[in-house]
Order: structure tokens, then C-alpha cells, then sequence
């Protein structure tokens, strides 16, 4: 989760009992809402792999949260940086780096 605490599992937990304490859904009709994380326990480069099992095209997707006008990534923030992690542990290319396939999307 890197500095994203929203995206620990406590945080998941607790926005679940917060949704069935707080919707008419849950308390009214008595429906319990469960929230699915299923990328919450996996690596970077393992949710890479379940992406390509599922066709992602990863040359239409970047991570960057300050990409260039062109639509190059900076590969400075920690979501390049992530990423480019989890496509090395993954031992494949990103391309989102350099000015991959994704700029000429854009």
C-alpha cells in the first residue's frame, strides 16, 4: 500500500462495518455488504501476471501521478516506481516506461 493507508486491510475491514452500520441496505433490509479486495494481499508483479491471464493491455495503462503532457510517465513518484518494481520482479518490460506504447494511445 506503500502511503496509501486506505488500501490496508484494517482500513478495508472497517469501511465494511462502517457500510453495515450505515446503510439502509444493510440495516434496514438486512443485507450485509461485504467488500472484495482481491489485489489487497498480492504483490505488484502478481497482480501484473492476473492481468495478463486477463488480457490487460498494459501499453493503454500508467500508474504516474504527474505524467508529462504527452502522456510519458515521470517514473519518479512512488506509483512509477511501484510499478516498475512489480514489472521487474515479474521479469518483464513496463510499457509505460520510456515512452512506451501507451503515448502514442493518448
Amino acid at each position: 500500500y506503500s502511503r496509501y493507508p486506505d488500501c490496508r486491510p484494517g482500513d478495508v475491514e472497517a469501511f465494511e462495518r462502517l457500510a453495515n452500520q450505515a446503510t439502509a441496505r444493510a440495516v434496514a433490509d438486512g443485507h450485509s455488504l461485504r467488500i472484495h479486495a482481491p489485489l489487497l494481499t498480492k504483490t505488484k508483479a502478481e497482480i501484473i501476471q492476473w492481468g495478463l491471464t486477463l488480457g490487460v493491455d498494459y501499453g493503454i495503462t500508467l500508474s504516474c501521478y504527474d505524467p508529462s503532457d504527452r502522456g510519458t510517465v515521470c517514473g519518479r513518484c512512488d506509483a512509477c516506481r511501484l510499478r516498475e518494481m512489480g514489472f521487474a520482479t515479474a521479469g518483464l518490460p513496463d510499457p509505460a516506461q520510456a515512452g512506451g506504447p501507451h503515448e502514442a494511445a493518448r
